[in-house]
């Protein structure tokens, strides 16, 4: 099997909907793959006799206290947070000019595509796990997204 034949392979096996695909010779062997893997980043821990220094600010001006009253004002939002199950890029929309698949305030069954997420070019529906109300979509369109982060709320 030369190297053309080889990039023939690829070239078919990305424009295919297959996620895995292997193929053995008497010579050769090829597998590939289109199954994301991601490494458990580590995750810094401060020690435990850490001491935090916070800024001083002598007179807040009125545009900080809003700020502050705002966020302490802020309720927290109901419900069970979909998580995304693959790093890619979220699509709120099926197409640019198409609506939204769901909004805040939506009633939604089980099931029922609530996002999109690109990865490696195939296009991937996130369902609803249970009838619900929308509460909070936690992405914006477009955004790359991490596994296991947060991507609606269902109450």
């Amino acid at each position: 099997m030369n190297i053309s034949e080889v990039k023939d392979l690829m070239a078919q096996f990305d424009q295919s909907s297959l996620r895995e695909f292997s193929f053995k010779t008497g010579e050769a062997e090829l597998s590939f793959s289109k199954n994301e893997y991601t490494a458990p980043q580590p995750v810094a821990v401060p020690p435990v006799n850490a001491v935090t220094v916070a800024p001083v600010v002598s007179s807040p001006s009125s545009s900080d206290a809003e700020a502050v009253s705002e966020t302490e004002e802020t309720p927290l939002v109901e419900g069970d947070e979909v998580t995304s199950p693959l790093v890619g890029v979220a699509y709120l929309a099926p197409a640019p000019d198409k609506p939204a698949f769901v909004s805040v305030g939506d009633t939604v069954k089980k099931g029922q595509t609530l996002l999109i997420i690109e990865a490696m070019k195939v296009m991937n529906e996130i369902p609803a796990p249970k009838d619900g109300i929308v509460t909070e979509i936690m992405v914006t369109n477009e955004e790359v997204v991490e596994f296991g982060q947060g991507l609606v709320r269902i109450k």
